[in-house]
């Protein structure tokens, strides 16, 4: 084990002491305050707008409507093809899209006086006929443009229906909310015609590239900051309304402004899990072999934009079945866009696949394991590659010895422990482990610091603690000796975090700059007299000191070196990416959870006894942030089997349990046992390391396996989430 395996977080300490800043907590002179007006229909125009009163109320520096928005340079530009949908242009006119889509910015010098006016504006409108419900325009649905959208057929459409053993069924993810404990946010202001934005994204360059579209300037001329983030499971992938609202604002007033969403506009107005109705339909021989996969899905998206995900895409590529068929459609409803949420789409599609799986291995009276490792893929067929790696069967083992599922009968209902009776369940998840361009500044300094710089960001997984660890190990120098410089514009381009890329992209960013420093400092020392006659492979670096392996007696340190070289720091910059030979792989993670269950049969009250998460996900780089990342996937995803629901009033296209008393999120007393294991293998042609991605798969698989485990308990089939107790009564 190395010596970073374990290694605390890194900004641990500046997180819990409240010395690390977020976006709105940055100190900016005369900032301003300012807050949305939302619309109180779902669907039509605003036919008058009075904002007199909030206009002259005290403090108010401005009230700004579509009635005299300064529309930015973007707002002109038509897409191509003039067809296709668009984020929504916020103010550009009187329409109304959604219930709660801003229709007013209002500032004011405090930020009391900017509740007081907002609540001043009286706006009528012209109802138009909305439409929140999904069930009743599922018909209505579109194949979306995206190549991985499209339909997929493997062999014989439908085969499944002509198998031995034919199973059917249809499964519903209700809409569920990212609700991170930070809320959306942003400080704006402009230097000339050049804006700065402190804001909570998940991406500096995707935010500086759609920034500059909107105003029509290129991405350089934007400057983002967002280094810490206080949670966002997606909500940060997408530049909102409100950011361009805050700036449009600033603009106007020439001055800072400081824009924080309230709780109830989380629900509304930065995107959200879609609803999603699936139909699996499976067929088997008797002794359990597949013959047939059909997964349909359709999914909500919004009027004005199209939103998809990877819903149906897992069926393609989990089992080994000669004949699978998906189909994705999209919806249009009035609501807000969704956006990608942990485990995006295939968090949903587990959930039908995984369900269905479960439910014909209890029709063959088969055990779900045993089931799955029948069906196996040996190789990824939709991709007609071989896996890079693939240790899933080992997770199966690690898990059943773990959550004790010797102990499972096959019979439901047949288990008690007291008065409660005991169910087990398992789910299998996996998610792609890609790598995209990424470049890292490396420096050395005089006094041994090693300095590791990149625009990328750090939302929750431990970001700066795996760069970190990767720097140490690849450098030599000691951790607390290593200091990240990240989350803004102006550094090294790093990608988005999102997807599970962050470690396989950016670390091998670190990996190689790294690599290229230690050779470019070791080939420099061999320009002094220390030595002079030695070759660059005799020479080694370790913890700030260049030494000879022949010669033990010779070295020089880091500090002297520069001071010889005139000196204040060597650098070195590399531009990563993937390798052609990794593109000959399918890079996948896989996971599976096991969930323990107590079902109360009189309450219908249901307990995590025990949860057990299993991961292969290549060499785990740091111990406990990888267990930490696996233990809050899982979370997420017993919030979304046994919690977390958007109720909609369909008669006013309203939420109405959008905020915490309501919509309710897992706890601690929610779970009362939970460990994690990792195979730990090194994937051969991911990247350097042979990492593979984690923050999605963890919680890919959670609400089937808990679906599954309440079924062993009970005899009952839950198809729609959350599992409440009213479903199992």
């Amino acid at each position: 084990m190395s010596k970073t395996s374990n290694l605390n977080r890194v900004d641990g300490r500046a997180k819990v002491t409240g010395a690390a800043t977020y976006s709105a907590e940055y100190k900016t002179n005369g900032v301003a305050y300012a807050c949305l007006v939302g619309s109180t229909i779902a669907k039509g125009k605003i036919k008058k707008i009075d904002a007199k009163k909030a206009e002259w109320a005290p403090g108010v520096l401005a009230v700004i409507t579509h009635v005299n928005v300064d529309k930015p340079a973007g707002y002109q530009k038509a897409k191509e093809p003039a067809n296709l949908a668009q984020p929504l242009q916020i103010l550009k006119d009187d329409s109304v899209k959604y219930y709660d889509q801003p229709i007013a910015i209002v500032v004011a010098d405090t930020f009391e006086r900017m509740q007081y006016a907002a609540k001043l504006i009286k706006v009528e409108y012209v109802k138009e006929e909305h439409s929140t419900d999904l069930h009743k325009v599922k018909n209505n649905g579109k194949m979306p443009s995206g190549k991985r959208s499209q339909d997929y057929l493997r062999g014989i459409d439908n085969a499944y229906k002509n198998a031995e053993v034919v199973f059917e069924a249809e499964y519903i993810q209700p809409t569920e909310v990212h609700n991170p404990m930070e809320l959306a946010n942003i400080i704006a202001k402009w230097d000339g015609n050049k804006p700065t934005l402190y804001t909570k994204s998940q991406g500096v360059e995707g935010t500086r590239k759609s920034v500059g579209d909107v105003f029509g300037m290129p991405p350089e001329d934007v400057s983002v900051h967002s280094e810490y983030l206080g949670g966002a499971f997606g909500m940060g992938l997408h530049t909102w309304p409100y950011e361009i609202a805050a700036l449009i604002a600033s603009k106007k007033l020439a001055r800072p402004i400081k824009l924080v969403l309230h709780r109830e506009q989380m629900f509304t107005n930065v995107g959200f899990r879609p609803i999603t109705i699936q139909k699996m339909g499976l067929g088997a021989t008797k002794s359990g072999k597949l013959t047939g996969m059909t997964h349909e899905a359709v999914a909500q998206t919004s009027s004005y934009e199209d939103f998809t995900e990877a819903t149906v895409n897992m069926s393609r590529f989990m089992y080994d079945c000669e004949n699978v068929a998906t189909r994705y459609r999209i919806a249009s409803i009035d609501t807000c866009t969704p956006i990608w949420m942990r485990g995006p789409g295939e968090a949903t599609g587990s959930f039908a696949l995984e369900s269905a799986m479960d439910e014909l291995a209890h029709k063959l009276d088969m055990d779900p394991i045993e089931f799955r490792k029948i069906n196996h893929a040996e190789s990824d067929l939709e991709q007609k590659k071989p896996w890079s790696s693939k240790h899933l069967l080992e997770c199966y083992e690690a898990g059943k010895e773990m959550i004790g599922w010797k102990n499972r009968k096959n019979v439901p209902a047949s288990v008690k422990e007291g008065d409660w009776f005991v169910g087990y369940g398992m789910g299998t998840g996996t998610f792609g482990s890609s790598r995209n361009p990424t470049s890292v500044r490396a420096k050395f300094l005089s006094d041994g610091t090693l300095v590791l710089q990149c625009s990328v960001n750090d939302m929750g997984p431990g970001t700066a603690t795996m760069m970190t660890a990767i720097g140490s190990e690849s450098t030599g120098i000691l951790a607390e000796n290593i200091k990240i410089e990240m989350g803004s514009s102006g550094l090294p381009k790093g990608p988005t975090q999102g997807g599970s890329a962050t470690t396989s992209s950016v670390g091998s960013a670190v990996f190689e700059a790294c690599k290229a420093l230690v050779e470019k400092t070791i080939a420099m020392a061999k320009e002094t007299n220390t030595f002079k006659n030695a070759k660059v492979e005799d020479l080694a670096f370790a913890e700030g000191i260049i030494s000879s392996k022949k010669e033990k007696s010779k070295s020089i340190s880091l500090a002297a070196l520069l001071e010889n070289q005139k000196l204040q720091e060597i650098e070195a910059v590399t531009d990563s990416k993937n390798t052609e030979e990794a593109k000959k792989y399918s890079i996948y993670s896989f996971s599976v959870h096991f969930v323990k269950v107590l079902v109360n049969p009189n309450l219908g009250k249901i307990r995590l006894a025990h949860v057990v998460s299993c991961a292969d996900i290549g060499t785990v780089i740091n111990q406990k942030t990888s267990a930490g990342q696996m233990f809050g996937g899982a979370v997420g995803g017993i919030g979304m089997g046994m919690m977390e629901a958007l109720e909609i009033d369909h008669r006013f296209g309203r939420a109405i349990n959008n905020n915490f008393a309501d919509y309710h999120v897992p706890v601690n007393a929610d779970i009362e046992k939970q460990e994690v294991f990792f195979v730990n293998k090194k994937d051969p042609y991911s990247n350097p390391m042979g990492t593979k991605g984690l923050g999605e798969t963890a919680l890919v698989g959670m609400a089937p396996a808990i679906a599954n485990a309440v079924f062993n308990a009970t005899g009952k089939r839950v198809r729609e989430l959350p599992i409440t107790l009213d479903k199992i009564v």
